[in-house]
């Protein structure tokens, strides 16, 4: 008996890491949220991205730009504000359901072109949300490990600590995890009243310590021979500094959040953007005015008390430990959240793409073997990196601004085609800016660009693999049959059809193909065949309904439908007619001409064609698995 009980926990664990597995695809893609929140609601689940990277954007601009960090951080926001904010808002009004950019960019090129460039995107958007988690998770180890209260001998923990607390979020999500307004509203709520208190504090110690202002400006006029030479210099170190535009496209993803029609929400959405856009803006600006002119050079360094922390020094050298723990743990919370945002956000990706295109293995409809594979994939990205804060800025800043890009892209494609020039013009100069940024960012740092590939990599194989292995699955969600077609079906005594190509579709067309079926199957035209067509407008698809024209043409009845691929549609018809009239369907076809059967196989892999007859009855034979009720496919 004991050996009874392993097969049933096996069968147990099995069900439980693959539930939600047959969710259907079409639900998916189109799924909307139970619950609706106000937009300002909605605006703080966006910040819990977004507002989080104070807790290491400041260190990291000292780093990147010395003494001038403030001027960098000013174009920063001047490219927020009038680069990145028209962009996502214009992204808001076009994509409404919260598919973003990529969407855009799918319908704007359809086909294979457009699919395989969201495979590529998908790469930065991989590597935007997992360096996400362990980036966030790196900055939350920091706070932890210098707050006064910790002892000293965990110091040199970085990387066990921030391994914890990537396996924790990786716990919570394989026991269940949903992502709560409620919380991110107190979260960001908290976190932004502290971060108002201290660089206040810092700022009315700034003023009422003028000489430290003075120091600042004689060492930028030591360092440079004109304002002009600064603001070039920004212009260089601006891309390391892209952390700061890193929850735009987590706004527009949310939009389904926000309550009311769809007017309404893109409405809401593009508040939601420009009024996280502002706030961010005033605190990019403060604390890094702040930073800059009262700590240390040296304590931005590796090992330095301001590493990763800046805020969190300034809390603690002028509030004093106890407001500085609570402001380290306020900035551990969000940190960590940031981190179930992104994970979230990547187990909303996959189903809404790759299985709709066939591209993903089939268990990845389920949440918790992706889980898994994130949190594994989390893991050796911080070994990589050494849960270094600074060091991971560099990969972060190139999905961040590989997906502004995009978005830009996006837009001026959208407001080209529709005729709006200006906007387009405008448009198009964002583009190239964020052209730049990235470029730039990806030559001064290009680990990020290295780590992207990988993803990308990753991404396009198992697509394909999958896309493959899936090729012969039942792909049609629904049949629908018009008036003029349940006619002809009802009509006939058995179900006769003839897989016919349309080129001309004229009458000789018709009448060399039912010679062809007599002399191949001996198929009478008494016996009352009917013709069936296929075309294919988009083979890039992979699932899709399935509508039945019936037409008499030339004293012929032919059945017509478009579908993604010819032995998909006619296997999951057959059984579709099998089902409706209790009858076996039977299907005539005649042997395609030689060629190679692996260029066959591409042609039906990327064309929708290839050899028919075999791949019908293998599409019907995964189907039904009693032969005594599959269909009848005939060849000759």
């Amino acid at each position: 008996m004991a050996g009874l009980g392993q097969p049933v926990r096996e069968g147990a664990l099995r069900t439980w890491m693959l539930k939600g597995l047959q969710r259907p695809e079409s639900q998916l893609a189109e799924s909307q949220p139970d619950h609706h929140h106000s937009w300002w609601q909605v605006m703080c689940l966006t910040g819990v991205d977004y507002f989080s990277t104070l807790g290491y954007q400041p260190g990291i601009a000292a780093l990147a730009a010395g003494a001038l960090s403030p001027v960098a951080t000013l174009l920063l926001v001047a490219l927020t504000l009038f680069g990145a904010l028209p962009t996502y808002r214009a992204v808001a009004g076009e994509s409404p359901n919260g598919l973003g950019s990529l969407s855009m960019l799918e319908r704007l090129l359809p086909g294979w072109r457009g699919k395989l460039l969201v495979l590529f995107l998908l790469g930065f958007v991989a590597t935007a949300f997992i360096v996400t988690i362990t980036l966030s998770a790196a900055d939350a180890t920091a706070h932890i490990l210098h707050n006064p209260f910790v002892p000293d001998s965990l110091a040199g923990w970085q990387v066990p600590v921030t391994l914890v607390l990537i396996a924790a979020l990786g716990a919570v999500f394989l026991v269940g995890f949903s992502e709560a307004i409620s919380i991110a509203v107190v979260l960001v709520g908290v976190y932004l009243l502290l971060n108002l208190v201290v660089v206040t504090t810092a700022v009315l110690h700034v003023l009422a310590e003028p000489e430290r202002v003075t120091g600042w400006r004689n060492v930028l006029a030591d360092d440079y021979a004109s304002p002009l030479a600064m603001v070039a210099v920004s212009l260089y170190i601006m891309p390391k500094l892209a952390l700061g535009l890193s929850g735009f496209e987590t706004g527009v993803a949310v939009m389904p959040l926000v309550k009311g029609e769809v007017d309404v929400r893109i409405k809401g959405a593009r508040k939601l953007l420009t009024t996280a856009a502002l706030i961010m803006s005033v605190f990019l600006i403060t604390s890094s005015f702040a930073t800059t002119v009262l700590i240390p050079a040296g304590e931005f360094a590796e090992g330095g008390a301001a590493n990763g922390r800046a805020l969190a020094y300034l809390a603690h050298e002028y509030l004093g430990d106890w407001f500085g723990t609570a402001y380290d743990l306020s900035t551990i919370a969000i940190l960590w959240f940031a981190g179930a945002s992104a994970l979230a956000g990547l187990l909303n990706i996959v189903p809404r793409y790759l299985p709709r295109y066939g591209m993903a293995p089939d268990w990845s409809r389920a949440s918790r073997p992706m889980v898994l594979v994130f949190t594994a994939v989390s893991v050796l990205i911080t070994l990589f990196f050494d849960a270094e804060v600074e060091v991971q800025g560099g990969a972060y800043a190139t999905g961040v601004l590989a997906l502004i890009l995009s978005a830009a892209v996006a837009v001026t494609l959208s407001a080209w085609t529709g005729g709006r020039l200006r906007a387009a013009a405008f448009f198009g100069v964002v583009t190239l800016i964020f052209g730049y940024a990235t470029v730039a960012n990806i030559i001064e740092r290009p680990d990020g660009l290295v780590i992207a590939l990988l993803f990308v990599l990753a991404i396009v194989v198992i697509s394909l693999v999958s896309r493959a292995t899936r090729s012969t699955e039942l792909r049609v969600t629904r049949i629908t049959l018009d008036d003029q077609a349940r006619q002809f079906i009802n009509e006939v005594g058995e179900i006769y059809l003839i897989a016919n190509e349309p080129h001309a579709r004229n009458s000789k067309e018709y009448v060399d193909k039912m010679r062809e079926a007599w002399e191949l199957h001996r198929l009478r035209t008494s016996e009352g065949p009917i013709f069936l067509e296929v075309t294919i407008p988009d083979a890039s698809e992979f699932a899709g309904e399935l509508h039945v024209v019936g037409e008499e043409r030339h004293g012929f009845r032919v059945l017509r439908m478009r579908s993604t691929t010819v032995a998909n549609a006619i296997a999951a018809l057959l059984l579709h007619l099998r089902d409706e009239t209790r009858k076996t369907p039977h299907v005539y076809f005649h042997w395609a001409a030689e060629g190679n059967p692996i260029g066959a196989l591409l042609r039906y892999l990327v064309f929708g064609g290839g050899d028919i007859p075999p791949l019908t009855r293998e599409v019907l034979r995964q189907a039904e698995p009693d032969p005594d009720r599959r269909p009848i496919v005939h060849v000759g």
